[in-house]
């Protein structure tokens, strides 16, 4: 019977450039195997070979996606067994705590041919410094469009209802947290999607899977989601409850999600770029504009909520374009790195991992 499977982001291309939120899903794990190399040394191969294996053998399993690449991971975790391995490379460098005693690093750079990597140093530099001016006009961009979304929110925060929102919040406390239990609590900080160059991608349906209810809210920017998002989830923690927080794959300092799988429920922010509405039993909405915006508010100012929508929305693509375009040239410079690989030394170092999370687990069990 093979284990469940968790997929979910770590690190973002953001308003605020990458975003990483490696350090919480890595803590508490004995285990550390940190991957050096360059693009197309077999990286996201190994680790989703890893993941495979062990969730086969019944294990749950928790991808860490990666932003840049839709087909790729960065990084696999088997929380049960303690063991974890990442992709250590820019932008996601990998602070280690305890080197040699949990983390290690392992090097893919053993498997290449320095001397066909040398005769194209040239071509090497040129393609990684045009990656690299990519992504700071994608950040930039972004930062355009979050500067324009400002603007958007503002229409609402001058139309709410903060005595109302409040009690809204208020209520869904004392529902959730009544009861407090005396341990600390484990928080994982994450992103339940991101901006990638094929465009926004989620993973709630996945996240969000055999949880007993669903909390879906609505509303407009500005309209106190995020607010509540954060309160809910501080009070979570002051509770004891294990939390997994999901930060906006936009804006960072926002927050999308709250998951207590103690308590059997997710609340989440269910408008685009991640829209989903109730389909099963459990599933209810919570309407944030409906229950906090003034009324009329859509129609007054329809032609100026339109002209900054549309605005948005070109910077959002524009965005997304220069993420594309930073794709198709680390694809060119992977080719250049497959092609000096001998992968036959990277299938050794993958059993030398697999021999040591034999160990590992055997080791474990004993206990």
């Amino acid at each position: 019977m093979t284990g469940k499977i968790l997929n979910y982001y770590a690190g973002g291309n953001t308003a605020r450039g990458f975003y990483n939120l490696f350090t919480s899903n890595l803590s508490g794990l004995d285990r550390l195997f940190i991957l050096k190399g360059g693009p197309g040394t077999g990286k996201s191969t190994l680790m989703k070979a890893v993941g495979e294996k062990w969730n086969n053998e019944g294990y749950d399993i928790e991808y860490i996606h990666c932003a840049s690449d839709n087909g790729s991971i960065d990084g696999v975790i088997i929380r049960e067994l303690g063991i974890g391995i990442v992709d250590g490379t820019s932008p996601h460098v990998i602070e280690p705590k305890a080197p040699g005693a949990i983390e290690e690093y392992v090097n893919l750079g053993e498997a290449w041919d320095s001397k066909k990597l040398l005769n194209k140093k040239a071509e090497i530099l040129k393609i990684t410094d045009s990656i690299s001016a990519d992504y700071q006009k994608a950040y930039a961009t972004f930062h355009d469009a979050l500067l324009i979304h400002d603007e958007w929110e503002e229409i609402y925060i001058m139309n709410m209802n903060y005595e109302k929102a409040n009690e809204i919040t208020d209520e869904l406390m004392h529902q959730f947290f009544s009861k407090k239990v005396n341990k600390a609590a484990n928080v994982y900080h994450r992103f339940l999607g991101a901006a990638t160059p094929k465009g926004a991608v989620d993973f709630v349906p996945n996240l969000t899977e055999g949880l007993e209810k669903r909390f879906f809210i609505k509303g407009r920017p500005g309209s106190g989601k995020s607010t509540l998002l954060k309160k809910l989830a501080a009070n979570a923690e002051a509770s004891g409850y294990d939390v997994e927080i999901y930060h906006c794959g936009f804006d960072p300092n926002s927050l999308d999600m709250v998951i207590v799988r103690e308590l059997g429920f997710a609340i989440f922010d269910s408008t685009a770029p991640h829209e989903y509405f109730p389909e099963r039993e459990g599933d209810s909405i919570i309407d944030m504009y409906e229950k906090t915006i003034k009324k009329g508010t859509d129609e007054k100012f329809f032609d100026n909520l339109k002209e900054i929508s549309g605005r948005y929305s070109k910077k959002m693509k524009d965005a997304i374009g220069y993420l594309a375009d930073a794709k198709s040239k680390h694809d060119d410079l992977e080719k250049i790195y497959i092609a000096a690989m001998n992968f036959s030394k990277i299938d050794k170092i993958h059993k030398k991992i697999d021999q040591e999370i034999e160990k590992l687990t055997a080791a474990q069990q004993q206990k």
